[in-house]
């Protein structure tokens, strides 16, 4: 059993994605000087009901760790944060928050790989950058359907679920995956999905 300083946030994280923060509340800032002065490690959870700032949020049990690779401090007392996921966790009881959340957690099993999956792999890479690239055509998109990923297929499996156009809640059911045939095959599944439904999103309603 572990205890993690932890950050409610607005969306989850998945391992390897990084996570670009602005931190002002006067509770996560003396959060980071503890994570700071100890392993740089503070794990992230999906707010289930309430918001980022001010506290009273409810949260899910399934998030991830992640570790601080920059941090730095601005005239006006912000801190700028880049950290990145790392290893899957589930909350096995939420310690009071004081000053900040805190959490004892238990790390989730790492998923396995074998060859037989290579095909799964590539079918759900080809589903995820096929969305992107018609997505881009009805709106922005934070990832570039020819993006560079991983030659690990574990990180590149992680990568898709990271990348794929899809909100917070289906992103969750991406993370709790306990396999890499269930994260490759609900990332195919979902983004087709999102895909299906594209043409509804449209101003005119046409397809």
């Amino acid at each position: 059993m572990d205890v993690l300083p932890m950050f409610p946030l607005g969306s989850p994280l998945l391992p390897g994605q990084p996570l670009p923060l602005q931190v002002f509340e006067p509770r996560y800032l003396a959060m980071l000087r503890d994570v700071a002065s100890g392993d740089g490690r503070f794990g992230v959870v999906l707010i289930e009901r309430g918001f980022e700032v001010g506290g009273g949020d409810a949260r899910f049990s399934v998030g991830c760790a992640a570790r601080i690779e920059q941090a730095r401090a601005m005239p006006d007392g912000r801190v700028r944060l880049l950290a990145r996921g790392r290893e899957r966790v589930e909350v096995v009881r939420w310690l009071p928050d004081d000053p900040y959340p805190r959490a004892e957690v238990r790390r989730l099993p790492d998923l396995a790989w074998s060859e037989e999956h290579t095909a799964l792999l590539a079918g759900s890479e080809r589903t995820v950058r096929r969305a992107l690239t018609v997505m881009s055509e009805y709106r922005s998109q934070v990832w570039s359907a020819d993006i560079a990923l991983s030659d690990d297929p574990i990180t590149r499996a992680w990568q898709l679920a990271c990348i794929a156009p899809l909100g917070a809640l289906d992103q969750l059911e991406l993370l709790r995956s306990s396999s890499i045939d269930e994260l490759l095959e609900t990332t195919a599944r979902l983004t087709a999905e999102a895909l299906e439904l594209l043409p509804l999103q449209r101003p005119d309603g046409s397809g």
